[in-house]
């Protein structure tokens, strides 16, 4: 969120990490106290001391910034616990996570995947349902359908609803370009409020992903790092300095055709060893099954190489290396140490870890800091929490 400047007394550690863009925050909270709580939320128990010195206020301050939120019941409060840093009993603030619920779907080209999370994006139910056509009208009440079962399901309320799609969106309610289902200039946040009565938010599926290891991921430790994405396509995303970093092309998919071997394969629109035709699940199943003369899934891939096949293990090998150039470079590039990675493809990393690691250490400058990667969950819920995430961001604390 892009929060105003603030005086010296206000809380700073988490500034502009929620997106703001409906700007619905409870009337009765200030923007320091909703600070103070989106901290709690964020790094989990703490101590006053321990928010205090995270927030730069002091112990005054932050008791009479807590004191709305525990009314509200919105923090609680613990029985007393040892203090480890001073040795000393304490009561720990804690966000009831259980207070709100929240919906986060995420759309492909054929299905709609959707998780029901608490406020820490933990998933409590999960559900899919798969897209009869591309026309709005069906994919509107399958959207309707899926957050009734969820709600269903779980018997809980639901505060707000997060959707998660491959494309462009404008403003948190309009998809101007999705080309898995090839619509432009869509009102589905507007569509699907009506229908559900709920607060709806539209995000850039692997922007939600960034969003969601801000607060509950990688971001909680550092203020930059970059999300990058491999199966269907590929995706790159940013968080510098606390914010997730967006712009009138975010959607468009621009790392998808980073060129990463002048020898590899051709993708669809021609480009020779880019990311895409490198990276993806069908591009390296295309290649196989060429040589093969067969059809062969990213799944068989792995095992005809791990069984001594030459021609899955070159083509694997050859990805994990055009992985390990892609990851350099997006370190490179944004000065970045930290990189989660993730997506259906992640099992390439996670058989060739030690190539896409040395084509990475080989693209640095040797005295360059190490770059850590993260393996974000393989499981497709992960897009729904995403979407999920976004959600809580704008609407934890609103209403």
């Amino acid at each position: 969120m892009s929060i105003e400047a603030t005086t010296n007394s206000e809380p700073s550690a988490t500034r502009n990490r929620s997106l703001g863009r409906t700007a619905a925050w409870a009337p009765l909270l200030s923007e320091p106290e909703l600070e103070v709580a989106r901290a709690i939320l964020i790094h989990g128990p703490s101590s006053r001391g321990e928010l205090s010195r995270r927030l730069k206020l002091s112990a005054a301050s932050l008791t009479r910034l807590s004191k709305p939120l525990l009314d509200a019941g919105i923090v609680s409060e613990s029985d007393l616990v040892l203090d480890g840093s001073v040795g000393r009993p304490v009561r720990l603030l804690d966000i009831r996570q259980e207070a709100r619920f929240f919906v986060g779907i995420k759309i492909t080209g054929t299905m709609a995947q959707g998780v029901l999370t608490d406020l820490r994006a933990i998933s409590r139910v999960s559900a899919s349902r798969e897209l009869p056509t591309h026309e709005v009208a069906d994919v509107v009440e399958v959207l309707v359908e899926l957050v009734g079962e969820l709600r269903e399901r779980s018997g809980l309320q639901v505060s707000g609803v997060g959707i998660s799609i491959g494309g462009q969106i404008s403003g948190g309610t309009a998809i101007d370009r999705a080309p898995f289902l090839d619509w432009r200039n869509v009102p589905l946040g507007d569509l699907l409020r009506q229908r559900t009565g709920l607060p709806v938010l539209l995000e850039n599926d692997v922007t939600a992903l960034v969003a969601a290891e801000q607060w509950f991921g990688v971001g909680r430790s550092v203020a930059d790092f970059a999300v990058v994405t491999v199966g269907a396509g590929v995706g790159y995303g940013l968080a510098i300095h606390d914010r997730v970093v967006r712009g009138p092309d975010t959607g468009l998919g621009l790392g998808g055709h980073f060129p990463l071997d002048p020898n590899g394969p051709l993708c669809l629109e021609g480009h020779r060893g880019c990311s895409t035709a490198m990276l993806t699940i069908p591009s390296i199943c295309a290649q196989i099954s060429t040589s093969l003369q067969r059809e062969v899934t990213y799944e068989e891939a792995f095992g005809l190489a791990a069984a001594g096949n030459k021609v899955a293990h070159s083509v694997l090998q050859a990805a994990a290396r055009a992985l390990g150039h892609f990851l350099a470079a997006a370190a490179n590039l944004t000065m970045v140490n930290t990189v989660a990675l993730g997506g259906e493809g992640i099992e390439l990393f996670e058989k060739y870890g030690p190539t896409v690691r040395a084509a990475l250490a080989g693209d640095r400058d040797p005295e360059a800091g190490e770059v850590r990667i993260t393996v974000l969950a393989g499981e497709f819920d992960q897009w729904a929490r995403g979407a999920a995430a976004v959600a809580i961001q704008e609407y934890a604390f609103s209403q």
